[in-house]
Parts: C-alpha cells; sequence; structure tokens
C-alpha cells in the first residue's frame, strides 16, 4: 500500500466538536449538507432544483442519491466540490463549511474529490496513460512520480495491457475504467458518480459496479453516486435518498428502501424491478370462489424486517391444504431477505382471511388477491 493511500485512510479529527457531542452519528459524517437550496433562473422566473436538503453522508460508505430526471441529483452533488454554487445553506466537507473557500482551497479541495461521468469524458487524440497522466502533469507532479501512479493506478483498474491505446480502441466499460483510474490520480477521499453505468449494457455495469465496491473497500473512499436505476443502487450502496422536485422525500439503508418503500417515487422507481401479476394470471383471478375447487390467492410480502429467512415447509404446513407457488422470489440485501410470494391453497379448512393471519407468522405484508380454479 503506497503512503498516500496509507494517509488517505487515516481519519481526522471532526472540527465542530459542540456539533457531533450533541449528535453523535455525525461524528463520522464526511459530507453534510445543512438546509441546502439552489435556484437558478429561467426564463419564466426562478426555478428551485434544490431545497431544503438537510443530509449526512458517512465517512467510507457507498452512498446513492436517485431520483427521475429533473429531480435534483446533480445539483445537488455538484454542491460538494463546488462547481454549483448554493444559493442557501451549507455544504460541509469533514465538518468545515466550504462555501467561503477562495480559489486555492477550491484547487485544494477538488483534489481531494474525484469525479466521474456518463460519458467517460476522454481525451481522443491521447492514449489511456496519457489521459490518466494529464491531471498530474497539470499539477506540476514530476515525471517520475506521474508514471509510478499511473502504473499503479492502471494494474488497479485492470487496463496495465491497453496504457498505449486510445479511446476509440475502448469498449465502453474500458474506457469508464480509465475515467476511474483519472479520478483518483489525487489520491482523492471522496469520489463522485455521475450516472457513472448509464452508458453501459448491463454485463459491463456488473464489472463497473464490482470495481468501484473494490476501490471502496481497500482505498476506503466515500463514494457517492447518483443514478436513476434502483438496480444500480441495489448492487453498491449502503444507503439511499430519493429525490423529487428538489426535496428528499425517503432515505435509509438499501434494504429498507427496497424492502418496504413509503413514498409514491420510491415504488415507481422499483417497479421494474418487481414482478407484478402475469397477464396470464390477472385473466384467470376472480373476487369470489365460484366452485369449491377454487383456490384462495395469497400475496405474501417480505420487507427484510423479520429476523430469518421465511421458512417455507412451516409455512405451507400451517396453511393446510395444497400449497402452490405461482410466481415471485426472495433475495437478500445487506443481509435482509426481501422480496414476495403468489401462492395458491386448495383444500385447507381454513377460508381466505383465517389464510391470511395464518400467514402473517411468516410474512409483514399479506393480501389475499382473489380466487382462481
Amino acid at each position: 500500500m503506497s503512503a498516500a493511500i496509507q494517509r488517505r485512510l487515516e481519519i481526522p479529527e471532526p472540527h465542530d466538536a459542540e456539533q457531533t457531542e450533541l449528535h453523535p452519528q455525525l461524528t463520522h459524517a464526511h459530507v453534510r449538507f445543512i438546509g441546502l437550496g439552489k435556484t437558478y433562473q429561467g426564463q419564466q422566473g426562478p426555478v428551485a432544483a434544490l431545497q431544503g436538503i438537510d443530509l449526512a453522508i458517512q465517512r467510507g460508505e457507498v452512498f446513492g442519491i436517485i431520483g427521475r430526471s429533473g429531480a435534483g441529483k446533480s445539483s445537488l452533488i455538484r454542491t460538494i466540490n463546488r462547481l454549483e454554487q448554493p444559493s442557501s445553506g451549507r455544504v460541509l466537507i469533514d465538518h468545515v463549511d466550504i462555501g467561503e473557500f477562495d480559489e486555492d482551497r477550491l484547487v485544494a479541495l477538488r483534489r481531494r474529490i474525484g469525479m466521474i461521468f456518463q460519458h467517460f469524458n476522454l481525451m481522443s487524440a491521447k492514449t489511456v496513460w496519457q489521459n490518466v497522466e494529464l491531471p498530474l502533469k497539470v499539477a506540476g507532479v514530476p515525471k517520475a512520480e506521474r508514471a509510478a501512479k499511473v502504473r499503479e493506478l492502471l494494474e488497479l483498474v485492470g487496463l496495465q495491457a491497453k496504457h498505449n491505446a486510445y479511446p476509440a480502441q475502448l469498449s465502453g466499460g474500458q474506457k469508464q475504467r480509465v475515467g476511474i483510474a483519472r479520478a483518483l490520480v489525487h489520491d482523492p477521499q471522496i469520489l463522485l458518480c455521475d450516472e457513472a453505468t448509464s452508458a453501459l449494457d448491463p454485463e459491463t455495469t456488473q464489472s463497473i459496479l464490482g470495481l468501484l465496491r473494490e476501490i471502496n473497500r481497500r482505498l476506503g473512499l466515500t463514494i457517492i453516486l447518483i443514478t436513476h436505476e434502483m438496480a444500480v443502487i441495489r448492487d453498491i450502496c449502503d444507503r439511499v435518498v430519493v429525490l423529487e422536485h428538489g426535496r428528499i422525500v425517503e432515505q435509509g439503508p438499501v434494504w429498507e428502501v427496497f424492502g418496504n418503500p413509503r413514498h409514491e417515487v420510491s415504488k415507481t422507481l422499483l417497479a421494474p424491478l418487481q414482478h407484478g401479476l402475469s397477464e396470464e394470471l390477472q385473466s384467470r383471478l376472480q373476487s369470489q370462489p365460484h366452485s369449491a375447487q377454487a383456490a384462495v390467492v395469497l400475496r405474501l410480502q417480505f420487507t427484510g424486517s423479520g429476523a430469518d429467512e421465511p421458512d417455507l415447509a412451516a409455512l405451507f404446513g400451517a396453511l393446510g391444504g395444497r400449497v402452490r407457488l405461482l410466481q415471485g422470489g426472495v433475495e437478500r440485501i445487506q443481509g435482509h431477505a426481501l422480496g414476495q410470494l403468489l401462492l395458491a391453497v386448495t383444500g385447507s379448512s381454513l377460508g381466505a382471511e383465517e389464510l391470511r393471519q395464518r400467514a402473517t407468522q411468516w410474512a409483514q405484508q399479506v393480501e389475499v388477491l382473489g380466487y382462481v380454479v
């Protein structure tokens, strides 16, 4: 491990002792937004992009910011390196308000904050090596030190063999790896990811997310990413905040937001990952049992708040009769079991409401959807 990386892993003491004593949960906050607002001047008057943002991002976590187009995600992330100047409120990094930084302190701040972009932003006339080296060259770093750092970073992102290639000769995933290496040249403490996987196919996205997780684990960086894809949040983030019209509408650990979303925006963003009723099943579903052979259809929702994974043998035994799995599944996020099962129960001595009540011993939410033959 290089000396620079070792220095980055050392956690400085908080500057705002009074605040952290009053609010112990803020002691390890790396980035804080306090009453943050941002207003732009539009053609028809002021437009509020951010309103009353209060948020603490912990040191060393992978933090996701999600929302629909125009929710304020980019405006929020760009206040962290002062590419956007807030209209109101404060941004604190390591308990220091960056709002009054002069140009010299801003340059130093931005070298502590790396950034990667959706469209890579590589220089087409320069090789992989030269693209990564350029920020060091601009900063006046000696040639031998530059070479050692570029070599170290290309090894980290798995591009040693491509050091003489030009961007046009690279795949999308390889271009993003160059962007990640370039963002790390100044040994930042914070890495900002602006829709970093939106231009990539699913397989390449998984590869890049795995690399970011490895960087987070090995280097101890705080990673803050914005995305409109809940799958990205699920696969890499520790906590997530959901924005809508410049306001926070929901936040919490990823498993909690995924398992029991409370705001309609969160539910909408999660919809592509969830399996609704198939058209075939919907066409068969009836509100009343029209024959003795009709099966009660139950939807069991597992929100992650239960202590264990669902015990299906015990559940089926408690329901009695014949229990069929129509569709669904359960996955683990941050050690919590989340998902849903659609069950059809026939031949039980219990009525629909009794079946529902029995099932609540194993699932956090149970609903009777109707009957099928």
